[in-house]
């Protein structure tokens, strides 16, 4: 994801450049040039040397993402004073990761500490001669279509769509409530198009959504929350709260006090997980055991973000999502499992993951997710294929330990029998199992039916399942399986997905 937040930023710098040269932004390309240059080396610089000085992997994608982000949310400038506020902005977006953060994690989105404060610091006449301060200058039509196609790519990505749509909403609808009750008192006339002309292609609103309010490391961890964040930034976005006669409390300001409500809904940090052991649960697929040093919380069908630091990262870095296969009451021991993949060609990341040896200590950066189970009795289907069982298994694992029964029926698929996993984990839960394999499957319990060799498709799945329709689905498995059971799945009382693409 740094990765893709890069060249999104990248790519978004270097038309504001091109616009620059025909006068349709307000910073010039030399502004625009020099400013990146002093933010990319200072916070680049910080991070150097805090993460030396802290053992950890140096992430140049972080800093570059970070002093991106502030060339637009910053004056630029090319002179002495700007060049001077942009760097120390820089230095304390940097050094707010590591000053200000709980349990391993940063609290503040770095680059709305850094502007906010260089902003603040300045109105307050301490330091008059500072000459930026946070402009925001990227709210403006032209750079509109660019910003959203960019963001529809990333948004697309982190699943971040529906809660950034949520802080739209509200903060333009917030902006418009605004300059209605404020143009009578302006002694000007309200004109509802005008408004949404400013509210939309003259805020920076899209931008602030897109690359702060949807950022994962300061997110909570449930949808939820995720959309309670956004609401409360979009309402002080959309209405800036005037502090005395000095300055207001919007945009940047606004993500912080986000970021506060952030961590009320999920106190977690970044949790160490030591290897205990590994081993080949179908000849396909891996299972990794570790012990939890440290508080982690999750809830059964949640996953976690595991960062293998390693030289040279290929272009997806050093952090992978995977679902956790333990259940809750499992802890302190916790279980993940992936499947070896494309073993000619792996992943710099895979490589690594397979060169840990019991005792290598690793960090869960958080866990997240809503692919969680209705409350009460509602039925339940569950459809999973191959290593996309494992959500399943910590699920009626969590079930089993707190002696719940209730209405569920897994379908399962893979492609040989030999590539069920977790079977006897499975089979000890008595949830009626429906398998879909090439061939059968040798001991099967009573509970469980072989599908005899059938193809899993939506008329397949309908047959299997004749209540279909009063069933809640969780679907856990490759875009392409989704896409066959859509039909099917469209009949189903509602449906929750939990689709991966491997890594």
């Amino acid at each position: 994801m740094y990765r893709l937040a890069l060249y999104g930023l990248g790519l978004l710098a270097l038309i504001a450049l091109v616009l620059s040269l025909f006068d349709l932004v307000s910073p010039a390309p030399i502004e625009l040039v020099a400013s990146y240059v002093v933010l990319a080396a200072v916070i680049s610089a910080v991070d150097a040397a805090a993460q030396r000085l802290l053992h950890m992997p140096w992430r140049v994608e972080s800093s570059l993402v970070t002093a991106l982000v502030l060339l637009f949310v910053m004056q630029p400038g090319a002179n002495g004073p700007a060049l001077f506020g942009l760097a120390l902005a820089g230095a304390l977006a940097s050094l707010s990761k590591y000053l200000i953060a709980w349990r391993g994690r940063h609290i503040f989105n770095p680059a709305a500490f850094g502007a906010a404060v260089v902003s603040i610091v300045g109105a307050l006449g301490a330091f008059e001669w500072l000459g930026t301060s946070a402009s925001w200058w990227v709210g403006t039509p032209v750079m509109t279509g660019p910003v959203a196609l960019v963001g529809l790519t990333i948004l697309w990505r982190v699943e971040k769509v529906r809660a950034v749509l949520v802080f739209l909403l509200i903060a333009v609808g917030t902006s418009v409530v605004r300059q209605a009750v404020q143009a009578p008192q302006l002694g000007g006339e309200f004109e509802l198009s005008a408004a949404l002309f400013t509210a939309v292609l003259q805020s920076p609103f899209l931008f602030l959504g897109i690359f702060m309010v949807a950022e994962p490391l300061t997110s909570p961890p449930r949808r939820w929350q995720q959309f309670w964040v956004a609401g409360v930034v979009g309402v002080l976005a959309g209405w800036p709260i005037i502090i005395g006669d000095l300055f207001t409390l919007g945009q940047e300001r606004a993500m912080l006090i986000g970021n506060l409500l952030a961590l009320t809904f999920a106190l977690r940090g970044s949790v160490r997980l030591i290897l205990e052991r590994r081993e080949f649960i179908t000849p396909t697929a891996q299972e990794l055991t570790f012990r939890v040093r440290g508080v982690l919380r999750f809830l059964p069908g949640q996953y976690l973000e595991l960062d293998v630091p390693h030289h040279r990262p290929d272009a997806r870095g050093t952090r992978r999502e995977f679902s956790i296969v333990s259940a809750p009451a499992d802890l302190p021991v916790l279980r993940i499992a992936y499947k070896n993949g494309d073993q000619k060609h792996p992943s710099s990341y895979k490589r690594a993951l397979a060169l840990a040896e019991p005792g290598t200590v690793l960090a869960v950066t958080g866990t997240w997710g809503d692919f969680l189970l209705p409350k009460g009795d509602a039925p339940v289907l569950m459809v999973a294929a191959g290593i996309g069982v494992t959500p399943f298994v910590s699920q009626l694992r969590q079930l089993q330990a707190d002696g719940v029964s209730r209405d569920i029926v897994l379908v399962y698929v893979a492609s040989e029998a030999v590539e069920l996993a977790f079977r006897a984990e499975l089979e000890a839960t008595g949830v009626p199992t429906i398998v879909f394999t090439r061939d059968e499957p040798a001991d099967l319990p009573a509970h469980w039916t072989w599908a005899q060799g059938t193809r899993l498709d939506a008329t397949g799945l309908e047959r299997a399942v004749s209540d279909i329709a009063a069933r809640h689905a969780f679907i856990s498995g490759p875009p392409r399986l989704l896409a066959d059971l859509a039909p099917a799945l469209q009949k189903t009382h509602s449906v929750t997905t939990d689709a991966f693409a491997g890594y």
